[in-house]
């Protein structure tokens, strides 16, 4: 299955690439207007406006004695779209893996494990909060469809300035990061610094008193 989505998103296959993307952009769009089952329904009727009349006139041709009796969609019936059980199995452990390490990915930036990407995070759900408001689900749904269906054409002509520009984020990363530790390793420095001139004097009004 994942093999199968690689291709579709890579265009290895133009025509069944170009196919799956047009539909599923058209009728996340159309969800606009309509609902899920009006969406569903037509999509269904639009199917079945095209499979009767071959049917049909695949039926004409068997009575007529010009077909051997072939089923025009024999190659789709024939098609086993069904799940083992060890398939089953997979898809069942990669989908607990999945919300196991999203639950614990949100426990680590909830409960501050690591404070700079709890920083991250806050920064990320407070755009997220204009975004609400600019846009709906729906509109995300379909720039993710559209992204995900254009990313991988533009990464791959665009691969040496995408890169270029990962390693200088990363630097910046870096930097500011070591920044951060820096100034808090001099607080820590500067308090240490300041306790022990506190404890300095108290000790000597101790030593002169006895």
């Amino acid at each position: 299955m994942a093999g199968k989505l690689m291709e579709l998103v890579y265009w290895r296959s133009m025509s069944r690439t170009g196919l799956v993307f047009t539909g599923s952009v058209v009728c996340l769009a159309s969800l606009f207007q309509l609902s899920a089952i009006t969406v569903l329904s037509h999509i269904c009727l639009g199917v079945m406006c095209l499979t009767f009349p071959m049917r049909f006139y695949y039926k004409l041709l068997e009575l007529l004695r010009c077909n051997p009796g072939l089923h025009p969609f024999q190659s789709y019936l024939d098609y086993d779209s069904s799940l083992t059980d060890k398939e089953m199995v997979m898809l069942v452990e990669e989908a607990v893996l999945l919300m196991a390490f999203a639950v614990t990915e949100l426990k680590r930036l909830l409960f501050i494990e690591n404070i700079l990407d709890s920083l991250k995070f806050v920064l990320l759900l407070y755009m997220l909060t204009y975004v609400g408001v600019l846009t709906t689900g729906l509109t995300l749904i379909i720039t993710a469809a559209i992204v995900l269906f254009s990313f991988p054409l533009f990464y791959k002509k665009q691969q040496v300035r995408i890169r270029r520009v990962v390693r200088a984020y990363k630097a910046f990363e870096k930097k500011i990061t070591t920044w951060c530790l820096g100034v808090r390793d001099a607080v820590r420095a500067s308090r240490a610094q300041a306790a022990a001139a506190a404890a300095g004097p108290s000790s000597k009004q101790k030593a002169k008193a006895k």
